[in-house]
């Protein structure tokens, strides 16, 4: 129908830049190529001027805006562009592609993959998925090559030890030395109940905060954030409260719990006089040290007395992590916590947060190292007269210690299971806001 037979003029609308139908269509008398023979691109200056039809169905904008916004593509692949340069250009009409097809607004034909229309070759878009037992495999092969080097320097480090004490002066060293430091007379004898309770305590502790802050470490996602009230005890006066993770606001709630134990603990120490059988007295520790580590090496264990006299290695790793790991991780966990001074810039600049956080994980890997050695030598040196020691404040031998040790170790499960956020989260609301 003409102009001259119908009073309502159809509107003409302008073709954008570019232009190349997916459909053969005549326009002005004048038919225009199918896109899908790839011999024929048509310049977007020879459609500049072409008419739109009122009547557009909404597949066919889709394909004419997909068309002109990769026919400057199109023609780059056709002539000099780089094979890198056609496989990004084919892996992005892909997508567009794809994105267009799940609008319902494309047909079949035109949502076919790029490769298809482009001569059948595979793109970097038609990468298959690695399978997921090779994935299972590569999580796996690293811990199982670490174990496997470990186990066999253990053996090593065995023989040679064993090799060592064939030696003759390995032999006098040992009989000059046999394991344990000198010790003062007054040094008091056994464990009393006090340091049971403490045993058991910094276990149940140290296991919820190493977990915890290998959570603050690892997690990409958190499962809520934690902002403290203002002026409130975690977010001191003179302090803005900061945003922090629902984990790193349990590590430091279970470091203030832990704290508060560790200063009785060290009050009770000094008071019963138990600090002298974890402090090195004398010089002769060293070689001690070294005498207790050959035996220990060689599976042939140093003599036990650990209720009057611990040997030189015991009490030298007792001394470390009671006064020198304990406080690094206090002035470390400090210093990167919300705790510290925010207008403390002379101090803030002598301490930096880099230094804190260097150290502060080097000392958990502390921790966990010597509480993996300490059950290890506490089960493998006699587990039940040990463990009547530290639970049981008894210097005897049956299940007694061994009952309590295992009813400590259902009471950490349960707590690490009520670590949970379903379990954590009314309590940090309650002492801040809570946000997804």
């Amino acid at each position: 129908m003409t102009s001259d037979e119908n009073p309502v003029h159809a509107p003409k609308r302008r073709r954008m830049a570019g232009y190349t139908p997916l459909t053969t269509e005549h326009t002005d008398g004048e038919s225009v190529a199918d896109i899908g023979d790839a011999s024929t691109f048509v310049d977007k200056a020879q459609v500049e001027e072409m008419d739109l039809p009122a009547d557009e169905a909404p597949h066919e904008r889709v394909q004419r805006e997909s068309a002109t916004e990769h026919a400057p593509a199109r023609k780059r692949r056709m002539g000099s562009a780089s094979p890198a340069a056609e496989a990004q250009e084919v892996e992005a009409l892909s997508n567009t592609s794809a994105d267009a097809a799940q609008t319902g607004l494309v047909t079949p034909t035109a949502t076919a993959s790029p490769s298809t229309r482009l001569g059948g070759t595979k793109g970097a878009a038609g990468s298959v998925p690695p399978n997921r037992s090779t994935v299972a495999r590569s999580a796996w092969r690293k811990p199982a090559v670490i174990t496997a080097v470990l186990l066999v320097l253990g053996l090593l480090v065995v023989l040679g030890a064993r090799w060592l004490r064939t030696l003759d002066g390995v032999q006098d060293f040992l009989m000059a030395y046999d394991g344990h430091a000198w010790q003062p007379e007054v040094a008091p004898d056994g464990i009393p109940p006090w340091l049971g309770w403490q045993h058991f305590l910094n276990l149940f502790f140290i296991v919820l905060i190493i977990r915890t802050g290998l959570q603050v470490r690892t997690e990409r996602r958190p499962p809520g954030y934690w902002t403290a009230k203002k002026d409130s005890f975690f977010s001191p006066k003179g302090n803005s409260p900061k945003k922090v993770s629902l984990s790193q606001w349990l590590h430091q709630s279970l470091d203030v719990l832990w704290v508060a134990n560790g200063m009785i603990f060290f009050v009770l120490l000094f008071v019963s006089g138990q600090w002298m059988r974890i402090v090195p007295m004398s010089w002769d520790v060293f070689p001690n040290m070294l005498s207790a580590a050959i035996q220990y090496a060689s599976l042939d264990w140093p003599a036990e007395n650990g209720w009057l006299h611990y040997n030189a290695l015991q009490v030298m790793a007792y001394f470390l992590t009671v006064f020198v790991a304990a406080p690094l991780a206090v002035m470390t966990g400090v210093r990167i916590s919300t705790w510290w001074p925010e207008r403390a810039e002379r101090l803030t600049k002598l301490y930096p947060v880099g230094w804190a956080r260097a150290l502060h994980f080097p000392v958990m890997l502390y921790f966990v190292g010597f509480t993996v050695v300490h059950v290890f030598l506490v089960f493998f040196t006699g587990a039940l007269r040990n463990l009547n020691h530290i639970y049981g404040s008894r210097d005897v031998v049956d299940w007694w210690g061994l009952a309590i040790f295992l009813v400590s170790v259902l009471v950490i499960a349960a707590a690490w299971f009520l670590t949970r956020p379903l379990f954590t989260t009314p309590i940090a609301a309650r002492l801040g806001k809570v946000t997804k």
